[in-house]
Parts: structure tokens; C-alpha cells; sequence
């Protein structure tokens, strides 16, 4: 018998990448030069946020997403941490609601008035302080309104009811820096990757661990539920130092279902996944492409489709949520690429080619939308509920009713799990560790010069009172 190709049919075969125009793109920001992984980018229907470099502080830019073209030096920013902005992310249910961390262990909201910034923004209408070290991750909660994570370098999680302005559960089962925390479609299980090299899926309320992967062979970096298919995808690096994907089952993380390896380069493996078209997106630190794949329920699971090619790197991605997108155009997704060398954001659409101009309902199926399915307490009491859908047809978009009301309350000490936590001194990580050597090593240094110094004078006391003694004395 002889071999034949295996063609498999899929209409999203054919999907391109389109890089906005220029005067589309937003020209002129001074985007951080910040080293830690994140995407420093944040974008929703009317907003786009992104962390610039600056001096004495943490600050961020707020553009509403009309505003294209060139941002003049002195455009308001928002401004109020005093350490460098580590992470910002937008309510997935208030679109002018962002959450940002900082250096200064704090963890702040802000309400952006309409229409964007007309002055710089120094009072956040929420501070929020539970974590002794920097944090570096923020992520709301899919489905209930007001519940925010955050992820510190004291190698806890604090989950936050921004109803009362407190924590009011703490994941503290991880070792060592965590990386990532993604959570599944309605928000019952929470996976982390972390720098112990575990990849752990935790019932969050409770703080349980429910799963754990030691990853040996594939070191864990990003990972993403893959929707409702009760599936986790992971990006790392293999034994042999190569970028690495692996494709795992949630309920048993013993092995992984497939692992691929991408190519050789060292740059960090941002994985997306979109949901409604089952496609994933794999866009690497430092490259100018991003590689999109399908995933189906069946072996090999993943299927290459095509690459979006691109000469300028890219620092990080911000990702428009479905009701933002132009569905007029077969838009199925749409990146903001941050270009640090050219000060530039460009966008870039992933498009699904079609004749018809007509609305695309096997492309656009019901997504999840601005209402939230949940309260805080209804969350926190251990209900769980799926994401209220909403039609993208003729380009549905609704702004959200609800308003954020921020809670008044004194600063206090904050008890979480009977631990204070502004009290708890937490293990130290790896590079302040060495920090600290580097310290104590040229403190013992500076000792020992002033010693031998102190040594060398007291010889010279020495030698002048033994020529003083053997002065002969005067008949």
C-alpha cells in the first residue's frame, strides 16, 4: 500500500496575520526596559494600558484606543507606586477598573475617568498591602466580579474581596517564585507554574492542592487551560535547553499527553488560547513571529496551521478581548506587540479569509461577556457558575452597569490563615540570597583592610618604641 499525506480539513487553515498601518500603531512611548516576564500591556474595548519607563517610581500609560499615532513625552500617566510596575490587568467586567503590583509589595485599583487621563494619576481609589515582598503577578477572577490574585516573590497567593478591601484566602503551598497562574472557564481551579519546577493545579478557595507535576524533563514556564476541555497546555525548556511545549490531562499531571519541541532560541514562550475557534497562539520573548496551532480533542491534539512573520522583536503581547474585535472583518483575534526599540505598539488581527460580508456565526460562536455570573460571597462560599455568553452579531457591544465602589477601612494588620501577613518575614529568594553574599563578602573585605591597616600602625608604634628605648641617656 502506498503512502498518501493525511489532509485534514479545518476552516481556520488559512488564517493571516495583519500588522496595523502605521498611523494605526501608537508611536512614541517609552516602554519599561524591565526585565522580569511579564507582557507590561494591558488592552480591553476602550483602553490601552502599558508600562513606560520612568525615574523614582512605577508608572503606566492609559490611551484610549482612538487616540492612534504619535503620544506627545508629557501625555498624564498613572503614577502613584514607588517601585517599578510589575504587571497591570484590566476588570474583565469594568472596563475603566485596572489593577496593577509593583516593587512596593503593594497591589493598587484604579478608576480612569471617561474619555482617558487629562492629568497624572498619583491616588489609587484602592491600596491594597498583604504581601512582604515585591508581587509580581495580578489576575481577576473569570467569572465573579471583585475577586482579584496576586502572586508575590514571598511565594504566596493572596486572593482579594475588593468588596471589603481585604484578602481573604492565602495559597501558600508553592516553594519558590511563582511564574504564572492561569485559571479554567468558570473559575473553580487555579494552575500555577512555578521556579521549583512544579506545575500544581490548587482549588483556590480552599487552598488545596489537587494535582502536582514534578517537571524534570520539561521545566515548566507558562501555562493555560485549554477552555472546558479539562486540558492544560504548558511552555518550558527540555533537558537539551530548547523551547518546549507539553499538553497535560488536569486530573492526572504524571506525564504529559504530548510534548513538542519548538526550535533552539532561549527567549520565554508566551502561550494564548482562544477558546471559541479552539486555536493557540505561541509568541516567544525577544522574536518577531508568533506561531498558531489548532487543538483537537483527538491525537496528535495539535495541529500547526501557519506563522506570523515579523523582523522587530517583541518585549510582550496584549490581547483585545472578543467583544472588542471587528467581526465585519473575520477578526478571531487581535495582539498589541509591544516594540521597545521603536517606542511602538502595533497591532496585529488574525484574520479568517472569507467572500461573504456577511456575519460569520461558525467563527463567532456565544463568549463569554461583561456581566458577571457571580458575587464575591456567593464565589467565596463555594459556588461555581460558567461565564455568562453574549452574541457578538453586528457588533454587539454593551458597556457594563456596574460601578466600582471602593470599601473605607483603616490600615491595620492584615491576618490571613492566622499569619500577619505585613509581620511574616518570608524565605528569602535565590538572587537576594546572593545579594546578601555579596554583601556580607565585601563587608568581611572592608574588615579586613581596616584590621590590616590598624595592624601595620601598630608595628610602626612598635619599631618607634623600641628606637626610642634604645636611645643612650645623658650623663
Amino acid at each position: 500500500m502506498s503512502w498518501r499525506p493525511q489532509y485534514r480539513s479545518s476552516k481556520f487553515r488559512n488564517v493571516y496575520g495583519k500588522a496595523a498601518s502605521r498611523e494605526h500603531c501608537f508611536d512614541g512611548i517609552p516602554i519599561t526596559k524591565n526585565v522580569h516576564d511579564n507582557h507590561f500591556c494591558a488592552v480591553n474595548a476602550r483602553f490601552l494600558a502599558i508600562v513606560t519607563e520612568s525615574a523614582g517610581g512605577g508608572s503606566f500609560l492609559v490611551i484610549p484606543l482612538e487616540q492612534t499615532g504619535r503620544i506627545e513625552p508629557n501625555y498624564p500617566k498613572v503614577c502613584g507606586h514607588q517601585g517599578n510596575v510589575l504587571d497591570i490587568k484590566w476588570n474583565p467586567f469594568i472596563d475603566n477598573i485596572i489593577a496593577s503590583c509593583s516593587e512596593d509589595t503593594s497591589v493598587r485599583i484604579w478608576e480612569i475617568p471617561e474619555g482617558g487621563l487629562k492629568r497624572n494619576m498619583t491616588e489609587a481609589v484602592l491600596e491594597l498591602y498583604g504581601h512582604s515582598r515585591r508581587v509580581g503577578i495580578v489576575e481577576w477572577h473569570p467569572t465573579t466580579n471583585n475577586i482579584l490574585l496576586s502572586a508575590g516573590y514571598d511565594y504566596k497567593v493572596l486572593i482579594w474581596n475588593l468588596d471589603v478591601g481585604e484578602p481573604v484566602k492565602m495559597i501558600d503551598c508553592h516553594t519558590d517564585v511563582i511564574l504564572c497562574m492561569s485559571f479554567n472557564t468558570d473559575g473553580s481551579l487555579l494552575a500555577t507554574t512555578c521556579k521549583d519546577k512544579k506545575l500544581r493545579v490548587v482549588e483556590p478557595r480552599s487552598g488545596r492542592v489537587l494535582q502536582e507535576a514534578s517537571c524534570k524533563n520539561h521545566r515548566v514556564n507558562r501555562v493555560v487551560f485549554l477552555g472546558s476541555t479539562k486540558r492544560l497546555l504548558t511552555t518550558g525548556v527540555s533537558r537539551w535547553n530548547t523551547r518546549q511545549i507539553a499538553l497535560w490531562d488536569q486530573e492526572d499531571l504524571s506525564m504529559p499527553l504530548i510534548e513538542e519541541e519548538i526550535d533552539g532560541l532561549s527567549g520565554l514562550l508566551f502561550p494564548f488560547y482562544d477558546a471559541d475557534t479552539h486555536m493557540l497562539y505561541l509568541a516567544g520573548k525577544g522574536d518577531g513571529n508568533i506561531r498558531y496551532y489548532e487543538i483537537g480533542s483527538e491525537k496528535p491534539y495539535l495541529s500547526y496551521l501557519m506563522e506570523f512573520r515579523s523582523p522587530a522583536p517583541q518585549k510582550g503581547l496584549g490581547v483585545m478581548p472578543k467583544h472588542g474585535l471587528d467581526v465585519s472583518a473575520c477578526e478571531v483575534f487581535r495582539f498589541y506587540k509591544l516594540i521597545t526599540l521603536k517606542g511602538l505598539i502595533e497591532p496585529i488581527s488574525m484574520i479568517v479569509p472569507r467572500r461573504s460580508e456577511t456575519y460569520q456565526e461558525d467563527i463567532y460562536p456565544m463568549t463569554p461577556g461583561t456581566e458577571p455570573a457571580l458575587t464575591p460571597d456567593e464565589w467565596l462560599s463555594g459556588v461555581n457558575r460558567d461565564p455568562i455568553l453574549m452574541s457578538l452579531k453586528e457588533g454587539y457591544k454593551r458597556n457594563s452597569k456596574i460601578v466600582f465602589k471602593a470599601p473605607v477601612r483603616e490600615k491595620k494588620s492584615v491576618v490571613v490563615n492566622g499569619i500577619d501577613l505585613l509581620e511574616n518575614v518570608p524565605p528569602r529568594t535565590e538572587n537576594e540570597l546572593l545579594r546578601m553574599f555579596f554583601r556580607q563578602q565585601d563587608e568581611i573585605r572592608r574588615l579586613k583592610d581596616e584590621l590590616s591597616q590598624k595592624d601595620i600602625r601598630i608595628r610602626q608604634l612598635q619599631l618607634e618604641l623600641k628606637n626610642f628605648r634604645n636611645i643612650p641617656k645623658n650623663n
